[in-house]
């Protein structure tokens, strides 16, 4: 197992197409619901421990060779938005590109061809874990981190943040990333009828919105 490989993997610089989405910030900036640190600090955390529990399961199973088409049919299943789907499986596609250029493999090969517009995103990037040699844990650690780097990083852009602050939020909750990404990879070994389910409606909603507007700075 190569931690470096965790490292160029989890590195914001990976060519995997997540500087464009904003993980909903973009939207809750505008409704009122993030205007400062504090409040991203509280956004951050209600997606890291619903959606961000929800794709740091399915990239552990996907990491622990669970099926990927399965996982991703549990996917669709576990995302209710139309919009959050098509996101998906968008930053899936462009992940699956960067990860079949990083570390090929036949099982890359294998969900590329039967899901050519794209997989959703945590499948992809746990099957791309357990190609880089990487454990279901740290597949697990990687989704947990993005689902709340993401937000952050939009919020500094958004906001005008301090990027020193926006860092800070998320040095903060390591603690409960850990715990996530543990919970995780427990649900992963018990198959995929065991993975979790959680969901925020108002993320869900405010995506529907989001992709409805004419002018946006992100993609999502």
């Amino acid at each position: 197992m190569s931690r470096a490989a965790l490292l160029v993997l989890a590195d914001g610089r990976f060519p995997a197409g997540g500087h464009a989405h904003s993980g909903g910030a973009e939207a809750a900036v505008r409704a009122a619901r993030i205007r400062d640190v504090q409040d991203l600090a509280a956004f951050c955390r209600g997606r890291l421990h619903t959606t961000g529990l929800t794709a740091a399961a399915l990239a552990a199973a996907a990491a622990a060779g669970l099926d990927p088409l399965e996982l991703d049919e549990a996917a669709d299943a576990r995302t209710p938005s139309a919009a959050l789907r098509a996101t998906a499986r968008r930053l899936g596609r462009q992940l699956m590109r960067a990860a079949r250029a990083t570390w090929p493999g036949q099982e890359l090969d294998a969900l590329a061809a039967a899901r050519p517009r794209g997989a959703h995103q945590p499948v992809v990037l746990g099957l791309t874990a357990r190609s880089a040699g990487l454990a279901p844990e740290d597949a697990a650690h990687c989704a947990a981190y993005e689902t709340v780097s993401g937000p952050a990083t939009a919020a500094v852009r958004l906001l005008s943040l301090d990027p020193f602050d926006a860092t800070a939020v998320l040095a903060r909750l390591a603690p409960e990333l850990d715990q996530v990404a543990e919970r995780a990879a427990l649900a992963a070994r018990e198959g995929i009828d065991a993975l979790p389910a959680a969901s925020a409606p108002l993320l869900d909603i405010m995506a529907e919105t989001h992709a409805a507007w004419p002018v946006r700075l992100f993609a999502s």
